[in-house]
C-alpha cells in the first residue's frame, strides 16, 4: 500500500510560480507512475500531469502543458509540480496520486490512479 502526502501549496499572485512536493512510502517508488490532479471549487477532479516511473516519460492535459512541469526525484521518493504563469482559475485543491500498477504513463484520456494523497490548496489571488 502506498502512502502520499503532499506539500507547498499556499496563496500566489497572479503570474507567480509555485511548486508542490508528494512524499510517497510504502513500495518501491520507482516502481509505478505518479501524477496529480486538481479539484477548483463547485467543479470536479480533473487530471493535471502523470509521469512515468523512470521519470523518462511525462503526459499534460492540454491545458496545463507549457506552464506546469512534473518530474521525480527516485531518490527522495518524491513527486514534485512546478507551477508557472498561474492564473486565478488554477486556484484548486491539487492532489498527488499513484497508479501503482503501471510503471509507465497511461496517456489516453485519464490515466487510472489507485491510490491519492490528502491534497494541497493552491490559491491564486488577481
Amino acid at each position: 500500500q502506498v502512502q502520499l502526502v503532499e506539500s507547498g501549496g499556499g496563496l500566489v499572485q497572479a503570474g507567480g510560480s509555485l511548486r508542490l512536493s508528494c512524499a510517497a512510502s510504502g513500495r518501491t517508488f520507482s516502481s509505478y507512475a505518479m501524477g496529480w490532479f486538481r479539484q477548483a471549487p463547485g467543479k470536479e477532479r480533473a487530471f493535471v500531469a502523470a509521469i512515468s516511473g523512470s521519470g523518462g516519460s511525462t503526459y499534460y492535459a492540454g491545458s496545463m502543458k507549457g506552464r506546469f512541469t512534473i518530474s521525480r526525484d527516485n531518490a527522495k521518493n518524491t513527486v514534485y509540480l512546478q507551477m508557472n504563469s498561474l492564473k486565478p482559475e488554477d486556484t484548486a485543491v491539487y492532489y498527488c496520486a499513484a497508479d501503482t500498477k503501471r510503471s509507465y504513463v497511461w496517456n489516453i484520456g485519464v490515466p487510472p490512479v489507485d491510490a491519492w494523497g490528502q491534497g494541497t490548496l493552491v490559491t491564486v489571488s488577481s
